[in-house]
């Protein structure tokens, strides 16, 4: 049998032979093309190949090649090469039968792993993870490295990251990837059964053991067994329980509730928290020996935060999976750049509900800023709005009329220029009254004369205004602003019950 070939397709010269290093230090039989027009020719179906292409190509593009090579064989693998601003042609290359894309720039690394992956050959099915896990940035990627050694031992795997990160994925994978791959792979959320139950849950229980146990039940561990048990949150579970769990690690045992006989149950464990258990040990809140126990091959998984260059790969693959009947978006430069500067509290999973929820929202092809971003966005630092425009009263203008801190779009106009605009609402005799007035007070009393000339000035535009909105328009200040002062005059001063019902 022939061995497994590459054919890969670069028009860029040193591009093409800097892979063609990478490839032939790995070990990679391969063979190496300018152009689609010539590797088409050498796509064999009786040969093991995998193609392994570029997006933007002379003549023939990356995606044509790719529709006929599928045609010429359907069960290749392909994989498309691509750059950031090529994103969504990586969705259509996986509409169109392509099994992985690399996002350039790529370590020489990730493109052995991608290999790796796509290897039809037994040995690399069981030292690869499965397409289900994006990766391109080289955080995650040695993260794949090493759940993939740790796969295939029996080890006991403790992995640690942040809510939303994929440890359940990853847990899953390290099943698939291991002896154990054709037996149960059995998951539980400890934080997510009440303690009473967590133990017959765990553990399983006889008839009669409690109220409501009408016949026997078997627990997890023994629907795991010569599986995997998969125990997400471990944190949360309780002490009293902890102990059990560490002589079941440890003999590989189980008793069910009511009952003295002990069960044999190879299980391989694989726990997951995004706790810190350490501090919890010290807290006296997680026993230590149960933790030395689980961290056998400790696995950090690091949030989206700290993958950058997994954002858009990771965008490519949700919309594919998340777009109505098929239809194919497009990601603006202002949406891409909004993806990678937000700092994803809530990680893939809220990328993933943020992906969704640009799908509703975009009413075309195109998905732009506005459609990826909610309130929590504004929180954490992503902008959603027009940046807020600080307004400074300028000198002939009071400030105490004004809102403070910052004002969306333009600043309103003076209270004074809009007064003196509004002169046919007001008789010259209250106009002089307002703006003539007698001399300025002495200082020590400039606060009481301000607040004084500013209550004259809301009470003469609520007079002869038809509402509040009005008044504050023409006062140069917001509803809400004006309403607090009235507020406040209604506590200090007799103010007309006209003003108090507009």
């Amino acid at each position: 049998m022939n061995p497994f070939q590459i054919l890969l397709v670069e028009d860029d010269t040193d591009l093409r032979e800097a892979i063609s290093v990478t490839l032939r230090l790995g070990g990679v039989d391969h063979v190496a093309f300018e152009c689609a027009e010539d590797a088409l020719p050498a796509i064999d179906p009786e040969v093991e190949q995998m193609l392994v292409t570029d997006f933007r190509l002379p003549g023939m593009n990356g995606l044509q090649l790719l529709a006929q090579a599928r045609d010429k064989h359907p069960q290749l693998p392909v994989v498309v090469m691509t750059a950031y601003a090529d994103t969504q042609l990586a969705v259509q290359a996986l509409k169109g039968g392509a099994r992985d894309f690399l996002i350039k720039p790529f370590m020489p690394q990730q493109l052995l792993e991608v290999i790796a992956r796509h290897n039809p050959s037994p040995k690399a099915a069981k030292t690869a993870l499965d397409a289900e896990i994006i990766a391109a940035d080289p955080a995650i990627l040695a993260v794949k490295n090493r759940c993939e050694r740790v796969a295939g031992t029996g080890a006991t795997v403790l992995l640690t990251g942040e809510s939303g990160v994929g440890k359940d994925v990853f847990a899953k994978q390290i099943h698939q990837l291991s002896g154990r791959s054709s037996k149960p792979y059995v998951a539980i959320n400890c934080a997510a059964i009440p303690d009473n139950l967590l133990e017959s849950t765990l553990f399983g229980y006889e008839k009669g053991a409690f109220t409501g146990a009408t016949k026997a039940q078997p627990g997890k561990f023994e629907q795991a067994n010569g599986g995997t048990l998969f125990l997400d949150e471990i944190g949360e579970m309780p002490l009293e329980l902890q102990a059990k769990l560490l002589r079941v690690l440890q003999d590989q045992v189980v008793e069910r509730l009511g009952s003295m006989r002990s069960i044999n149950c190879d299980v391989r464990i694989v726990a997951a928290t995004n706790q810190d258990l350490q501090q919890r040990v010290k807290d006296g809140k997680f026993r230590e020996d149960l933790y030395f126990r689980l961290a056998v091959f400790p696995i950090r998984i690091p949030p989206l935060r700290e993958r950058k260059g997994d954002i858009l790969p990771l965008v490519a693959s949700l919309l594919l999976r998340h777009a109505p009947n098929a239809q194919e978006f497009t990601l603006s430069e202002e949406a891409q750049t909004q993806l990678l500067a937000y700092p994803w509290p809530g990680n893939v999973r809220e990328l993933e509900n943020v992906v969704q929820r640009a799908v509703v929202l975009c009413a075309d092809a195109q998905i732009d800023a506005i459609h990826l971003m909610s309130d929590d966005a504004q929180y954490y630092g992503a902008p959603v709005k027009p940046e807020p425009i600080r307004y400074e009263p300028r000198a002939e203008e009071s400030g105490f009329l004004t809102d403070p801190g910052v004002m969306y779009g333009p600043p309103a106009p003076s209270y004074v220029r809009r007064m003196q605009e509004s002169t046919e609402m007001l008789c010259d005799e209250e106009f002089k009254a307002l703006f003539q007035g007698p001399p300025a007070p002495p200082v020590g009393h400039l606060q009481t004369a301000v607040k004084s000339n500013e209550h004259q000035l809301i009470m003469a535009a609520i007079q002869n205004t038809e509402s509040r909105i009005e008044a504050a328009r023409q006062l140069g200040i917001s509803p809400r602003t004006l309403r607090y002062k009235l507020a406040k005059l209604k506590g200090g001063t007799e103010l007309s019950s006209m003003a108090l019902a507009r």
